[in-house]
């Protein structure tokens, strides 16, 4: 066999696996470029929608606050209607439980 052709072979074979493994980098690094793509617009998405739900928490805060004050206003007033009740002796002391029943009779009456 003529060492030329040896050396051609050799030349050729090392070339093939020269152009192999450029083509496998080549893939790898197309591959990592295009993931790397994808999570940034994923990421993007995410904060602009973090930022939509942000705004809308914020708007719908301004709303909600008179209706807030309020309850606040509501639940307070009730707390003392509640205290008072609680501090009021009973009407007949022999007969607490009738007295019970009309302080929630009373109550109940002035829910409606």
């Amino acid at each position: 066999m003529n060492p030329a052709y040896i050396v051609l072979a050799l030349s050729m074979a090392g070339n093939a696996a020269l152009g192999w493994a450029y083509l496998g980098q080549r893939d790898k690094a197309t591959e990592a470029k295009t993931v790397t793509v994808q999570t940034t617009a994923v990421a993007v998405e995410c904060s602009e929608g973090t930022a939509k739900l942000e705004t809308k928490a914020v708007e719908r805060k301004a709303v909600a606050a008179p209706k807030i004050e309020k309850a606040k206003k509501e639940a307070e007033q009730h707390n003392k209607e509640a205290d008072k009740i609680l501090a009021t002796p009973p009407a007949d002391a022999s007969n607490v439980c009738a007295s019970a029943q009309a302080l929630v009779d009373d109550w109940w009456e002035k829910r409606k």
